[in-house]
């Protein structure tokens, strides 16, 4: 489980930053006349916001794959 959690971090805290970036998003900003598909339900909001965490932890872990191969 440790080696899964040391190789994969990036994706796993994005995901939740993303996902309580999507949430916060709904609460404050979000539309309240539910005719916005996305931010008029929280579940769609937070899934948006993890999609898109998901989306930074791959670009994180591509850039942390692509210096570790450079230095070795």
């Amino acid at each position: 489980m440790r080696s899964i959690m040391s190789k994969y971090w990036p994706f796993v805290v994005f995901v939740i930053l993303g996902s309580a970036g999507g949430f916060l998003y709904w609460r404050f900003v979000g539309c309240n006349s539910g005719s916005c598909p996305i931010t008029s339900n929280w579940h769609l909001s937070s899934f948006a916001g993890g999609l898109i965490g998901y989306l930074g932890g791959s670009s994180v872990y591509d850039m942390l794959g692509k210096n570790n191969n450079k230095n070795k």
